[in-house]
């Protein structure tokens, strides 16, 4: 055994990420250990309102992975949101790999591989306290706090120490439920054992003290609950904040409240989450047609951002078929307004107060269930880490993640601050290297599978909103290719024709000539010709408006 040691020293490290860095969802971590890569998580990222054209979604760039698919040891997926397994399906049809995760999140993954009809593919459920050889080599999984049931943190084995990613966690010691608590002594075995690099989220980074009990939203809830003993609460909130869905559902129980599942994806949810233990009475969850017949019953609507505030408008316009709105009805908002949604919930708001309704948001002051600078404290003095690398948060919550991880002790130069791509290697223990190895381009998703690389899709949506399009018609005899028909011009987000005749008489102009000189030289070739025109009016219609629309000529050949 002694002689094999020195060699097993030599292992490289590399640890990189596809994405999660100065942003705010999309995240992938890689560790690469002698080759083998180990995947953390594969989510994706909700565009900015006024940048999507369109886009639903943004994912990573797979090209590394996808050259290196041999390599692939396994998909650790830490818990079921869509910032952390939104892409799996994407990355699943190019790579085949095996997939580990909690229960609930697991059940979910199950659903998406049917539906997307991807196999080849096993999902291996993971104990909150468990231990597996992945590639031969061991795996810890240790359970955190989080809003997402069976959420657990990574710690890979390696021979220069463990690499700790501890997940999406916080510090929660009044929570007894199974299915929520942490176990922070696996923190402190870790670190006996010896810690190589440990990585920690940074979107609460900024927030001091600990995230709990700040993170509830029972207290409130239940002084609703008393205030409104006679009322009908219609209550919107997050699918996937499943922690807070329990939330309610559980003062309902106490309150001896009906209540009742609104939406389809939120029925699922709650099979799913009694598929796992959580109870509920049978007599207290009620059918959405009682929804008008009890007169105090809760209504919990689900959804994800802007869809689920655009239908909390429909509902206070009654344009949903089995809700009618009264005035003494109460709307509570028990989903927080992220970045994106802002527009949408406002237009709520002014819709619910034009009928009179009344509107209570569960929201204020209630924090996210990340950890906060107290939290992330308390996991590097368990672990003692050698090196420490932020990841998960915008570059602001980076750093100040990093400055988290100085007042602890650990040295400057053994906090990275990584960008996407940039690949930190070790050998014997040591950074070598933090070289950017890997040019990542976004992959935006258009509808189902519609997926752009290059962003050409993108690219052709700004200039129609902002530059518009002129299209260009016109006949030509398909034998002696004279002009027997047009042009026709049509111009939609440019000018105003009316006012820019002399505009629509010069691209027709440009049209013709370019046509009948092409035939003239013998250079006529119709794909050819229309490019010809193309370029010419673009250089024409930016000399006299300053803008570069999209411009379509189209030739007709037409037989006499």
């Amino acid at each position: 055994m002694s002689e094999n040691k020195p060699e097993l020293k030599k292992e490289k490290i590399r640890i990189f990420m596809l994405g999660g860095l100065d942003e705010d969802g999309k995240n992938m971590i890689c560790v690469e250990v002698e080759r083998k890569i180990y995947i953390i998580e594969a989510g994706l990222k909700f565009p900015d309102a006024k940048e999507s054209l369109g886009i639903e979604y943004i994912i990573q760039d797979f090209s590394y992975l996808i050259e290196h698919k041999d390599n692939i040891a396994g998909i650790i997926i830490t818990h079921g949101h869509d910032d952390v397994m939104g892409a799996l399906p994407h990355l699943l049809k190019q790579v085949k790999a095996d997939i580990y995760t909690s229960p609930l999140a697991a059940k979910e993954i199950m659903k998406m591989l049917k539906k997307e009809k991807i196999t080849g593919v096993r999902v291996h459920t993971v104990k909150r306290h468990d231990q597996k050889r992945i590639a031969r080599r061991k795996v810890l999984f240790f359970p955190i706090t989080h809003a997402y049931p069976g959420t657990f943190g990574v710690a890979i084995a390696t021979t220069q120490g463990y690499v700790v990613y501890s997940g999406e966690f916080i510090e929660d010691y009044n929570d007894l439920d199974d299915n929520y608590r942490g176990n922070i002594t696996i923190g402190a075995k870790l670190g006996k054992e010896g810690v190589l690099v440990l990585l920690q989220e940074s979107k609460g980074a900024e927030r001091a003290g600990h995230t709990s009990p700040s993170h509830q939203v029972t207290k409130n809830f239940d002084q609703i609950l008393d205030l409104n003993h006679d009322t009908r609460i219609f209550v919107s909130v997050y699918t996937q904040s499943v922690y807070r869905i329990q939330e309610i559902i559980e003062c309902c129980i106490k309150h001896n409240r009906k209540f009742v599942l609104y939406t389809r994806e939120l029925q699922e949810r709650i099979k799913g989450l009694q598929q796992i233990g959580f109870q509920i009475p049978d007599h207290l969850l009620v059918d959405t047609s009682q929804i008008g017949k009890i007169k105090d019953v809760v209504v919990l609507i689900s959804g994800q951002g802007r869809p689920l505030f655009t239908l909390m408008s429909n509902i206070a316009n009654d344009e949903v078929e089995n809700i009618d709105i009264r005035p003494e009805d109460l709307i509570v908002i028990a989903s927080p307004i992220v970045p994106g949604v802002e527009k949408v919930f406002k237009n709520m708001e002014n819709d619910i107060y034009k009928r009179g309704g009344r509107l209570q948001i569960l929201d204020k002051n209630v924090l996210s269930m990340h950890p906060s600078k107290e939290d992330l404290k308390m996991m590097i003095f368990l672990t003692r880490p050698k090196y420490y690398i932020p990841v998960k948060g915008e570059y602001r919550m980076l750093c100040a993640n990093a400055m988290i991880a100085e007042e602890m002790g650990i040295p400057p130069e053994h906090i990275l601050l990584l960008d996407n791509g940039q690949v930190a290697q070790f050998e014997d223990g040591e950074l070598v290297s933090t070289k950017m190895e890997l040019q990542l381009h976004d992959t935006m998703i258009d509808g189902k599978e519609n997926w752009d690389m290059a962003g050409v899709v993108l690219k052709d949506r700004e200039i129609l909103s902002t530059d518009g399009v002129m299209i260009l018609a016109i006949g030509v005899d398909a034998k002696t290719k004279k002009i027997v028909n047009g042009p026709d011009i049509q111009s939609r987000g440019l000018i105003y024709l009316k006012d820019s005749e002399y505009i629509t008489s010069d691209v027709a102009k440009i049209m013709e000539e370019t046509i009948e000189e092409n035939v003239k030289n013998k250079t006529y070739d119709n794909l050819e010709t229309r490019q010809d025109i193309r370029d010419k009016v673009a250089k024409y219609l930016f000399k006299q408006t300053a803008k570069r629309p999209m411009v379509l000529p189209v030739i007709l050949e037409i037989n006499q």
